[in-house]
C-alpha cells in the first residue's frame, strides 16, 4: 500500500515538473517569436528608410526644388518597401511622412535651407508592433499595464552624395574639345551640344553613341541606358554607331510611351517638357536660363516645367496634333502614342517622376578610353527617323553642386556623385 501511494506521489511530482517546464518551454519560445518578430520590423523599417535617406540625397543639388523634391523622392522610395511583416500597407501603422525627413549642412545643422542641404536624415517610428508573450501574460495575469502587448521600433538613416568608383552613365560619350581640359574639357556651362547624329549621317557630333562595355550590340546600348552600370575611369567603351531600337526607352524618359508601357512601369522624368530651336530659339541654358527672341508665349525653362510637372505636350496629353509634343518640339515620333500626364493632381510625372532626364556622360580620349564624366541634360525625345540630338552641358560630373547623381560604387576620390549612407 505505501509503495502504490509513493507511486502515485512520483507520478502526481512528475506531472507537475513536466507541466512546469512545458510552461517554461513555452515562455521561451514566445520570448525567441516576440524577439524574432521585433527584429524583423526593425529589420524592414532599416531597410525603408535607407532607401528614403539615400533617394532623398539624390536631390540634394542646391536648386531652390531641391528640399521639395527630396522629400518626395524619399517617401516614395522608403514607402515603396514592405514593412512589419512584408505588409505593403504597413500593418496600417503609418508610413513614412514628410516631417520624418529632415536635412542638415555641411557642418551637420539642422537646416531647411535648399542651397545648403548635405545630408538626408530619414527617422520613422513603427508604433504598436504586436508582442504575443506579454499579451497573453497580460491577460493571463490581469496586468495589461504592467505587461504591454505592443512596443514601438524606430530607424534612422542619413544619406549625402560623394564621388564614386564606378557609375551607371549613358551609353553616350563624348570628347573633349580641341585643346579642352577637365573639368569641363571646353564646354560651356549651358552649351547645347550634338552628341547623336541624324539617321544616315556620317559619324559626327562630340562622339554619339558608346556601348561601357565595349561592344557594338544595339540590345547592349538598349540594356545601358535602361539602368545597366559598372563603367569604371580606364574602361574602354564601343561604338555603335546610329542606333534607333533605343527609341523607346530614351523617350520614356520624358514621359512618352507606346501602348505597351505606361509610368507606373517606365518612370519618366518629374517633366517630359523638351527643348529644340522651334520653342527654344536661344539653343543654350534650357536648364534655368530664358528662351530668347521668338520663343512662344508657354515657353519656360527645365527648372520652371519641373516644378509644374509638365509633359511633352505642356499642359496636355497629346502626342500629335495641334497643342501636341510634337507641334511643340517639331520632332516626328511616328509610332509613339501617349503621354505621361502633366500637372501636381494625380499625374504621371509627379506620381512616378525621378531625375531622369539629368545624365552622366562619359568623356573619351582618343583610344575610346573612359576618362571622365560630364553632367548633361537630356533636352529632346529622339524622333523616327532619328534626327540630330543634343544634349545640355551642366558642369563636371563630379562638382559639388553638380544636378547630376548617379547610381555606383561609392569611395572614389573624384568622378560623378552618388548616394551614400553615412549613418
Amino acid at each position: 500500500m505505501k509503495t502504490d501511494r509513493s507511486h502515485r506521489r512520483q507520478r502526481g511530482a512528475m506531472v507537475v515538473t513536466a507541466a512546469l517546464f512545458l510552461l517554461f518551454l513555452l515562455g521561451f519560445m514566445g520570448l525567441a517569436l516576440d524577439f524574432g518578430h521585433l527584429f524583423i520590423v526593425k529589420t524592414e523599417l532599416q531597410t525603408a528608410v535607407d532607401s528614403c535617406a539615400l533617394a532623398a540625397a539624390r536631390e540634394l543639388d542646391g536648386q531652390g526644388t531641391a528640399i521639395t523634391r527630396a522629400v518626395s523622392a524619399g517617401q516614395s522610395a522608403g514607402n515603396s518597401n514592405r514593412v512589419n511583416m512584408q505588409s505593403p500597407t504597413w500593418s496600417g501603422k503609418g508610413q513614412i511622412v514628410a516631417a520624418d525627413i529632415t536635412f542638415r549642412d555641411s557642418a551637420y545643422a539642422a537646416t531647411t535651407t535648399p542651397a545648403a542641404a548635405r545630408y538626408a536624415q530619414c527617422m520613422h517610428t513603427q508604433p504598436n508592433v504586436n508582442i504575443w508573450l506579454m499579451k497573453a501574460l497580460g491577460a493571463f495575469s490581469g496586468d495589461a499595464a504592467g505587461n504591454p502587448a505592443t512596443r514601438s521600433v524606430t530607424a534612422s538613416a542619413v544619406a549625402t552624395r560623394a564621388s564614386a568608383q564606378s557609375a551607371c552613365p549613358i551609353p553616350v560619350a563624348a570628347k573633349p574639345k580641341t585643346g579642352g581640359t577637365a573639368p569641363n574639357y571646353g564646354f560651356a556651362v549651358g552649351e547645347w551640344v550634338t552628341l547623336i547624329m541624324a539617321q544616315n549621317a556620317a559619324t559626327g557630333g562630340q562622339i554619339g553613341w558608346a556601348n561601357l562595355d565595349g561592344s557594338n550590340s544595339a540590345s547592349e546600348t538598349e540594356a545601358e541606358l535602361n539602368g545597366r552600370c559598372g563603367a569604371k575611369v580606364g574602361d574602354t567603351v564601343g561604338t555603335p554607331g546610329v542606333q534607333t531600337s533605343v527609341a523607346d526607352v530614351w523617350n520614356q524618359r520624358f514621359g512618352i510611351y507606346k501602348n505597351n508601357s505606361d509610368p507606373s512601369t517606365a518612370r519618366p522624368d518629374y517633366t517630359g517638357y523638351a527643348y529644340t530651336s522651334l520653342n527654344w530659339p536661344a539653343q543654350f541654358n534650357a536648364y534655368n536660363g530664358a528662351p530668347g527672341a521668338g520663343a512662344p508665349a508657354s515657353a519656360q525653362n527645365f527648372v520652371t516645367k519641373r516644378a509644374a510637372f509638365a509633359s511633352c505636350a505642356d499642359t496636355g496629353t497629346k502626342v500629335k496634333g495641334a497643342n501636341s509634343c510634337e507641334s511643340i518640339t517639331g520632332l516626328s515620333l511616328n509610332s509613339f502614342q501617349k503621354l505621361a500626364a502633366p500637372g501636381n493632381v494625380a499625374g504621371g510625372h509627379m506620381q512616378y517622376g525621378l531625375d531622369r532626364r539629368f545624365v552622366t556622360v562619359p568623356v573619351i580620349d582618343g583610344g575610346n578610353h573612359v576618362i571622365d564624366y560630364l553632367c548633361m541634360l537630356m533636352l529632346q525625345p529622339l524622333s523616327i527617323p532619328m534626327t540630330d540630338t543634343q544634349l545640355e552641358f551642366l558642369g563636371n560630373a563630379g562638382a559639388a553642386g553638380s544636378p547630376c547623381t548617379t547610381s555606383g560604387l561609392a569611395g572614389g576620390t573624384a568622378g560623378p556623385l552618388v548616394p551614400v549612407l553615412v549613418r
